[in-house]
């Protein structure tokens, strides 16, 4: 059996943790996440995913301000564990950390290396239009997502599939992965170096990249609502100078010479807009202090009328 330490912080670590659990070759020492942080309007305290799901099953947890404070540091050395797991942690590891395990400290990075270093990678892969994505288990050293690679698997992209969707096959393959992959470096896999020429980067995002510009094309206006699915949620303007957010559309292939951001056509189901190309089908939107709603119901309340013009700002 070895000993592993545990460190991730959202959901998509549950499930690599989840897996190690399971597997029975694995026994977890600790569980090391974000600390509790304080959200919504009334800021409770909420704890992360990865805390919630420890607590539930008898694991340790340890929530230190920073990694590398030498108190924790030294206990860490204290545990000597084989392989220290991270996935998602949100803290960078000093090479004192990543020098402790027998094996290395192992990453679970939600995208196929080099593609997508960085902290936003699923998000990025549905937003640049990519037909496929994956996970990539490496060998982290001090750089962002650079580590030599043991391991890979890929999952296809549907061209309707947004980012929770596709986060939940991520996570459900990477745990899977990881647990496969772990006994493989105990036996003395060798990882692959990544290539550099082929690297690009996953940027934290901001809600203002979710702001929807109408002058691009269609396809791209498509992927970003599904990239942008559940968090922040893609936006854009009213007329009245409201937010509307979009959280389904379609590509129809129907070329238009509308100015960028107008409503071409309205039906009893469904609105579409002009985009730099082409017009776009809006199924499920939000207005400004609402709840999600199929446009049927939205267009009922006379959200919109043929020859609106969204997305100009207030």
């Amino acid at each position: 059996m070895w000993n592993v330490v545990f460190m991730g912080t959202p959901d998509f670590a549950t499930g690599s943790l989840q897996a190690l659990l399971e597997d029975g070759r694995y026994h977890i020492q600790a569980v090391v996440t974000q600390p509790d942080r304080p959200k919504g309007r009334g800021q409770k305290m909420v704890e992360t995913p990865v805390k919630a799901f420890a607590l539930q099953h008898g694991l340790p947890v340890f929530q230190p301000l920073k990694v590398k404070e030498p108190a924790f540091v030294e206990l860490l050395k204290e545990w000597n564990p084989d392989f220290i797991v991270v996935a998602a942690f949100g803290q960078f590891l000093t090479q004192e950390i990543l020098d402790i395990p027998r094996y290395g400290c192992i990453n679970v990075h939600a995208s196929l290396l080099p593609k997508y270093r960085g902290a936003a990678p699923i998000q990025y892969a549905i937003i640049n239009g990519e037909k496929e994505s994956g996970v990539t288990i490496m060998r982290m050293e001090k750089g962002m997502d650079t580590g030599a690679m043991y391991s890979r698997v890929v999952v296809p992209i549907a061209e309707e599939m947004n980012f929770a969707q596709l986060h939940d096959a991520l996570m459900e393959k990477g745990a899977r992965l990881l647990s496969e992959t772990l006994p493989r470096i105990a036996d003395g896999l060798q990882p692959e170096v990544q290539d550099e020429a082929a690297v690009s980067m996953a940027t934290l995002l901001t809600k203002e990249m979710a702001r929807i510009d109408w002058s691009s094309p269609a396809q791209a206006v498509h992927d970003m609502v599904r990239g942008f699915d559940p968090v922040p949620g893609a936006f854009t303007c009213m007329p009245d100078g409201k937010l509307l957010k979009v959280w389904e559309t379609r590509v129809t292939g129907i070329k238009t010479a509308k100015a960028p951001g107008t409503v071409a056509a309205v039906t009893k189901k469904e609105f579409t807009v002009a985009c730099g190309d082409e017009v776009l089908r809006i199924l499920t939107v939000q207005p400004e202090s609402k709840k999600r709603m199929p446009a049927a119901v939205f267009l009922n309340g006379h959200g919109v009328k043929e020859g609106d013009v969204l997305g100009v700002l207030p």
